[in-house]
């Protein structure tokens, strides 16, 4: 039985937190791009900052093909170094185990995270003996490391079995989820359990000291290549297909995707492929001359996967000279593509290639294309079951591309939706901290601070209920009739009273329509006889007036809002206004103004339950008037220093990213 993986508490070390509690401390690596074996570092006996290890390597590399290859050679380099001079008893079985772990945890990380990839790895005491100990961290904590324990014994998918093979031969093993960061780790002592059969041919074919050619292999294996096609086909494709479908569905970038098809379909179902994306300028017919019209734009090469990782930039080149053509519209094949024999060596001359194109919801989006040295070609079992996986792939991209669309429209109308500046006032100092939760749609928070005219400036910080375009209705009413209220002379009060009216007129009917308009889009009936739900506002509104005398005098209110904090030069925090019923909730509620002086020194904080509410267990930032402490801590600081004091201890209260859109508003009299 393999060893039972560990979530361990940590400790700090060195460039961030380790992987489990035994991991020792490493130097920091230099940044460097790279897109290679990226940067490498390898340190003898004597260097290693904690007890009982006395032997590190490091390195960064991308997220890509070559990955697993170069960490294993860096490693294999390490390990010898160590052996020679006799860190390493050359009889234990630590060598051969660590090569092994090293390769499934890369390839692990590459294909389901897709980041950048750290690999760190170093010698400890273990008794008599020396142990291993190897991290591999990606910047993709949402993605668990995939282990499909449930699988049947004969589905055999070269990335479920990796971790499971790292647990049999691993003393321990764990996952350390952090903040951006999610790292697999493995302790080897070389006393590791005994593999299954097939998972010793994997540790074959991962020890191999240099991995013969391709088309040397194809050829040895070529006279039992249909043999093995049925075999897998009869035990493995419907679980191939689940495994891609979950894989594919929780992709949101279309060029992950197209990466994700290449290590789906190589080797398993072909020797090479390459995905082409089409942009939406391409026409949707087709494109290139087999149309008879030149197309616009024309397909991208998004993604080139062979088996011996030498062939793909050379394929590559050859690949974007001979761009697949659209002959039959929208069929999604398969059609006959030319083989690139000149680019796969002499044993690779003969092959046959197949082009399937990506269609999702009637529009085309790309071309899949496979090949197969030898003169076998496709069975076709094997082109159905690819053109069944290349309907996937379509999905994803179209999923994808949809959710980048809805991402830049979200962007752009957020962008609309706030000021395109803070109106500077004569006399005050103004610092702002807006940090909306959802980066990919409109936030539920908004700002504003702008001149009302007459020596006047108004300034408002606002929450509405929910989020994403029914609040973006909202405050695409409140924002502007704000503005309009204040510089048509309203008082405080009164621009209160009337926002109140009009969110329950006005903004109910807009509101309720956008969510009609998103339910509708997403292909759910409207129950019948559902009615308009309110979408209620809280807002804490201001007039500064700056006195001749010096300061500024401060009239304002706030409807169901967190109350704004007065902070006095000498550390005192007091609350400036009373606490009022939420806009949009009671019809002909009338609201009420409190006036105050802000003197020089003083300073008026205004936020958003983002602040007051963040959690940290069953706690809550504001209990005990948690942000009046905080506040009292800043006395003496600028406005600018004070916006970012709160922030940040809001930040590190929660440990966490925050869960709710944060904005503050700092404004202090000079």
């Amino acid at each position: 039985m393999g060893a039972i993986p560990t979530q361990r508490e940590t400790v700090s070390r060195g460039r961030a937190a380790p992987a489990h509690d035994e991991a020792p401390a490493h130097d920091e690596a230099p940044a460097h791009e790279s897109t290679g074996a990226g940067t490498h570092e390898s340190t003898g006996a004597g260097t290693h900052e904690s007890a009982g290890a006395y032997a590190q390597g490091r390195a960064t590399l991308a997220g890509s093909p070559l990955a697993p290859g170069s960490a294993r050679a860096l490693v294999r380099a390490c390990l010898d170094e160590w052996t020679d001079c006799g860190l390493l008893d050359p009889g234990q079985r630590v060598a051969e185990d660590a090569m092994v772990v090293v390769s499934e945890l890369v390839t692990n990380a590459v294909v389901h995270a897709g980041t950048d990839v750290e690999v760190d790895w170093w010698l400890e005491e273990a008794g008599d003996q020396a142990a291993f100990v190897v991290e591999v961290t990606d910047h993709h904590p949402s993605r668990a490391p995939r282990d499909h324990p449930g699988e049947t014994p004969y589905e055999t998918p070269e990335y479920g079995r990796g971790l499971r093979l790292v647990a049999s031969l691993a003393e321990s093993w764990g996952v350390t989820y952090r903040i951006g960061a999610k790292t697999v780790w493995a302790r080897l002592t070389g006393r590791g359990g005994t593999l299954p059969d097939e998972q010793e041919l994997k540790v074959a074919e991962i020890l191999a000291p240099e991995p013969p050619p391709l088309s040397s292999a194809l050829e040895r294996e070529s006279p039992h290549r249909p043999d093995r096609d049925r075999d897998w086909l009869g035990r493995g494709a419907l679980s191939f297909l689940a495994e891609a479908s979950d894989l594919l569905a929780g992709q949101l970038d279309e060029n992950l995707v197209a990466a994700l098809a290449g290590q789906l379909i190589v080797p398993r179902l072909a020797d090479w492929c390459a995905v082409w994306l089409e942009d939406e300028s391409t026409r949707a017919g087709g494109w290139g001359e087999a149309d008879g019209v030149g197309g616009v734009g024309g397909p991208r090469l998004a993604r080139v996967w062979h088996g011996s990782e030498n062939r793909i930039e050379e394929l590559r080149r050859a690949l974007e000279k001979d761009p697949p053509c659209a002959r039959d519209g929208l069929r999604s094949g398969p059609e006959t593509y030319p083989w690139p024999g000149e680019v796969l060596g002499p044993e690779g001359a003969h092959g046959s290639a197949l082009a399937y194109r990506l269609i999702a919801g009637g529009r085309p989006l790309g071309t899949l294309v496979i090949g197969r040295s030898g003169q076998a070609g496709f069975p076709d079992e094997i082109t159905g079951l690819v053109e069944d996986f290349g309907r996937r792939v379509a999905l994803a991209i179209g999923a994808a591309r949809q959710y980048a669309r809805q991402a830049t429209i979200s962007a752009v109308l957020q962008r609309g939706l706030l000021p395109g500046a803070v109106a500077e006032i004569p006399g005050m100092r103004s610092a702002l901290v807006y940090e909306p939760c959802d980066k990919g749609g409109p936030s539920g928070d908004f700002y504003d601070l702008f001149p009302a005219g007459d020596g006047r400036w108004c300034f408002a910080v606002g929450d509405v209920q929910g989020k994403g375009p029914e609040a973006a209705v909202v405050i695409g009413l409140a924002r502007p009739w704000l503005r309009l209220l204040a510089r048509e002379g309203y008082r405080v009060a009164d621009v209160l009273d009337r926002l109140n009216q009009l969110l329950l007129d006005d903004a109910t009917e807009a509101a309720d329509a956008a969510a009609r308009a998103l339910v509708a889009a997403g292909g759910r009936a409207v129950p019948p006889g559902d009615g308009p739900q309110t979408r209620f506002l809280s807002l804490l509104y201001g007039e500064l007036t700056p006195l001749e005398g010096g300061g500024v005098r401060c009239t304002l209110a706030s409807a169901g809002h967190p109350l704004p904090l007065l902070l006095g030069p000498d550390g005192e925090v007091r609350t400036a206004a009373r606490p009022q019923t939420l806009l949009g909730v009671v019809e002909d509620e009338t609201y009420t103004s409190e006036t105050i002086e802000l003197g020089p020194g003083d300073s008026l904080l205004c936020v958003t339950d983002g602040v007051t509410e963040r959690r940290s267990g069953s706690r809550q930032f504001d209990d005990g008037d948690g942000l009046a402490r905080a506040l009292a801590g800043c006395a003496g600081l600028s406005a600018e220093l004070i916006s970012e004091r709160i922030r940040r201890l809001v930040h590190e209260f929660g440990g966490g990213p925050p869960e709710d859109d944060l904005a503050l508003l700092v404004l202090q009299a000079e």
